[in-house]
C-alpha cells in the first residue's frame, strides 16, 4: 500500500508544480478566447524552458482525478510536496536552486488552496490544456449589487477657465529595489533575475551590470531609488503622491516574510525622507509585496496563512500619510479611502483579490473581502456629497478575473459622473485603457492611466509619472489635465556599454529628463476620455502616431518596430478596459505572438 500511495503521488505532482510555477510567477497572462493561451506556455514566459507541449485533455483528467484523491491525506499533501520538487529539477523547469527554493516557498499554502478548492478534473484541465477540455467554473459570474438611485444625468466634462488651479501629483509604481544587485555581474543568466552576484561574470563580449542600472531582466539597486527620490524634491513642490506598489525585486523563488517587510520599511521610509513629513503619500498594495508572491488570502482565512503580518507593518508605516479609518481597513484587507482635499476623494483598492495569479482565489473567488461591494458604498456616499474620486491600484482591471473585470466596469459606467480618475502600474510600461459605456461600447466615459515602472526589467530604462490635475477649487473637474513622463537614460548616464570602447565613469550626479509630455507629444487640445478615443482612431490611420506611443511606451528603449498585427493587438488592448475585450480581440497573433506582445513585465 505504501509502496501504491508514493507512486501515485508522484504520478500527480506534474500538475502540481505546473500549476504552482504559474501562480509563483511574476509575468502575468493575457489570454484570449478563441486561441487562448495554453496554460503551459506561461513556463515559457516565465523563462523556465517547459518543453511538455502534448499534454493530452483525456490524460489532464485521469491525473488531475488522481490528485485530488491524493491531496484529501495531509500524509500525502507532505509527499507532494517533495516530490514537486523532484520533478521540477527533472523537468528542466527552472534551474535546480530556483526549483528547489520556490517549492519549499510555495507548496504549503498552494497546496492548501487546493485541498480547500478542491478542483474537479474538468476545471483544473480547463486551466492547464484550455476551455476545450473543461470549464472553469471555480471563477463562476457574480454580480455586485448597485443602489436603486438613479444615475444622474451626464455632463460631458470640459477644459477649465484659463489660470485655474492646478494640483501637481507625482506618482511612482514598480520600483522593484533589488538589494542584491552587483555592478559589474552578468545581466545575462538562467536566473529569471540577473545583474546580482549569483548571475556570475559577463562573457568577455560585454560589460556587466551598470553603476545605475541596466538593459536587461534585472531590477534596480538601491542608489538609484534614491537617487530618484532626491531628484523628484528637487523637482517640487508637490501637492501629494500616488504609490502603486510593487517594491521587492522578481527573485520570487527565494524571499521571506523578513525581507519584504525590510524592503518595505526601507523604502517607505526614505520616501517620506527625501519628501518630507508635510507631503502625503497615498499607496496601493503590488502583488510582489508578499511572499509569496501574488499570495493574498482574503480575510476568512486566519492565523499564520493570512496577511495580517503584512497589512500591520503597511498600517504601521503608512500611519503618519494617513488617517485611523484607513489604516483599519488596511489591517483588514489591503484597501482604504480618504479624504484628499474638499470635493476629492481617493479609494485606494488592493487588486490582489482581482488577480488570477492569487491562487487563494481558488477557494472563493466572488468578490474578495468585498471590496467592489464596498466601493460601490463609497461612490454612492460620494455622489451624494457631490465628491469626485479617484481611484488607485496596483494592477489595472482589464487583466483581471473576468467577473471581477466585469463589475468594475459596471460600477465605473454607473459612477461616471463621480469617477474622475484611474490610476494603476504593474505592467512596466506606458499604457491606457479606455472605458466606454455598455450599452453601445462607443460613447468613452473613463480613461485608466497605466504609467511606467521606476524598475528597468525589462530592457527598460526606470522611469516615473507626473499628472497634472484640475486644482482645487469650487466646481473643478478632478480630470487629470495633462501629464509627463521622466526618464533616467542609462545609455547615457552608465559605463560605456561598446565592448570595444574602454569603460568610462557613471555620471556620479545623473539628470532624470523629460521624455514626453501627453499633451504636446499626442497633439491631444485635452486628456478627457473622448480625447484619447480619438488618439486611438489617430493610430489607426497614421502609423507615425503610432509608432511615436510604441517608442513611449517603452521608455524611449525600444528593440523593433510594432507592425501589422502587433500594431492591431495594441490598439485592442487600449480599448480593452475589461476582460471580454481583451478575450474577444481578433489580431492574427498566434498563440506564443500574442503572450510575448501583450504580456504584462510584473
Amino acid at each position: 500500500m505504501h509502496t501504491f500511495k508514493v507512486c501515485y503521488v508522484g504520478f500527480s505532482c506534474l500538475f502540481v508544480v505546473v500549476t504552482l510555477i504559474h501562480f509563483a510567477s511574476s509575468i502575468p497572462l493575457q489570454e484570449k478566447d478563441s486561441g487562448q493561451l495554453r496554460f503551459v506556455e506561461q513556463l515559457d514566459r516565465f523563462g523556465v524552458g517547459f518543453g511538455w507541449r502534448n499534454l493530452s485533455c483525456p490524460l489532464c483528467k485521469t491525473l488531475f482525478t488522481i490528485l485530488d484523491i491524493a491531496l484529501l491525506s495531509d500524509t500525502n499533501k507532505q509527499r507532494v510536496a517533495h516530490v514537486v520538487g523532484e520533478a521540477c529539477v527533472r523537468l528542466h523547469l527552472a534551474d535546480e536552486h530556483v526549483c528547489r527554493e520556490i517549492t519549499d516557498l510555495f507548496s504549503d499554502d498552494f497546496i492548501t488552496t487546493l485541498q480547500e478548492s478542491l478542483l474537479w478534473p474538468s476545471e483544473a484541465c480547463a486551466v492547464l490544456v484550455g476551455p476545450s477540455c473543461g470549464h472553469f467554473d471555480i471563477y463562476a459570474p457574480w454580480n455586485v449589487t448597485l443602489p436603486s438611485v438613479p444615475k444622474p444625468p451626464v455632463t460631458p466634462p470640459v477644459p477649465p477657465r484659463p489660470g485655474a488651479p492646478q494640483s501637481r501629483v507625482l506618482f511612482l509604481t514598480d520600483i522593484h529595489w533589488d538589494r542584491e544587485y552587483a555592478e559589474g555581474s552578468s545581466f545575462s543568466c538562467k536566473d529569471p533575475l540577473c545583474c546580482r552576484n549569483s548571475s556570475g561574470l559577463p562573457s568577455w563580449k560585454h560589460h556587466g551590470a551598470g553603476f545605475w542600472g541596466t538593459y536587461s531582466n534585472c531590477d534596480l539597486p538601491l542608489r538609484t531609488v534614491e537617487n530618484l527620490l532626491e531628484n523628484v524634491a528637487k523637482d517640487g513642490p508637490w501637492d501629494w503622491v500616488y504609490w502603486t506598489g510593487d517594491i521587492p525585486a522578481h527573485n520570487v523563488w527565494a524571499q521571506t516574510r523578513a525581507q519584504q517587510l525590510n524592503e518595505l520599511t526601507t523604502i517607505s521610509r526614505l520616501i517620506r525622507k527625501h519628501l518630507g513629513p508635510n507631503v502625503k503619500v497615498y499607496p496601493a498594495v503590488g502583488n510582489h509585496e508578499s511572499t509569496p508572491v501574488n499570495s493574498f488570502p482574503p480575510p476568512f482565512i486566519h492565523g499564520n496563512r493570512s496577511s495580517s503580518w503584512l497589512y500591520d507593518t503597511m498600517a504601521e508605516e503608512w500611519g503618519p500619510w494617513l488617517p485611523p479609518q484607513a489604516l483599519q481597513t488596511i489591517r483588514r484587507a489591503g484597501f482604504f479611502t480618504v479624504q484628499i482635499q474638499p470635493g476629492l476623494r481617493l479609494v485606494s483598492l488592493n487588486m490582489n483579490f482581482c488577480a488570477r495569479e492569487n491562487y487563494w482565489l481558488m477557494v472563493n473567488s466572488t468578490d474578495p473581502a468585498d471590496q467592489l461591494q464596498w466601493l460601490v458604498h463609497i461612490l454612492q456616499e460620494a455622489e451624494n456629497k457631490g465628491e469626485k474620486v479617484h481611484i488607485i491600484g496596483h494592477i489595472p482591471p482589464g487583466l483581471c478575473l473576468a467577473s471581477w473585470s466585469w463589475n468594475y466596469y459596471h460600477i465605473i459606467n454607473r459612477y461616471e459622473g463621480t469617477i474622475t480618475g484611474q490610476f494603476f502600474g504593474h505592467t512596466h510600461v506606458d499604457e491606457f485603457q479606455v472605458f466606454y459605456d455598455e450599452d453601445t461600447m462607443t460613447r468613452p466615459l473613463s480613461i485608466a492611466y497605466i504609467a511606467p515602472s521606476v524598475t528597468t526589467y525589462i530592457n527598460l530604462n526606470p522611469g516615473y509619472r507626473v499628472y497634472y490635475v484640475d486644482g482645487n477649487y469650487p466646481g473643478s473637474s478632478r480630470f487629470v489635465l495633462d501629464h509627463q513622463t521622466y526618464i533616467l537614460n542609462l545609455t547615457e548616464v552608465n559605463d560605456n556599454l561598446d565592448s570595444t570602447m574602454p569603460p568610462s565613469a557613471p555620471d556620479p550626479n545623473p539628470k532624470w529628463n523629460l521624455l514626453y509630455q501627453a499633451s504636446k507629444a499626442y497633439g491631444l487640445p485635452s486628456l478627457f476620455p473622448s480625447n484619447w478615443d480619438s488618439l486611438i482612431e489617430t493610430f489607426v490611420r497614421d502609423d507615425q502616431y503610432f509608432q511615436t506611443y510604441w517608442y513611449l511606451r517603452h521608455k524611449g528603449h525600444v528593440s523593433k518596430p510594432c507592425k501589422e498585427t502587433c500594431k492591431t493587438a495594441v490598439i485592442c488592448f487600449l480599448r480593452s478596459g475589461r476582460y471580454e475585450e481583451l478575450q474577444q480581440c481578433d489580431t492574427g497573433l498566434t498563440r506564443k505572438e500574442a503572450a510575448a506582445l501583450l504580456k504584462p513585465m510584473c
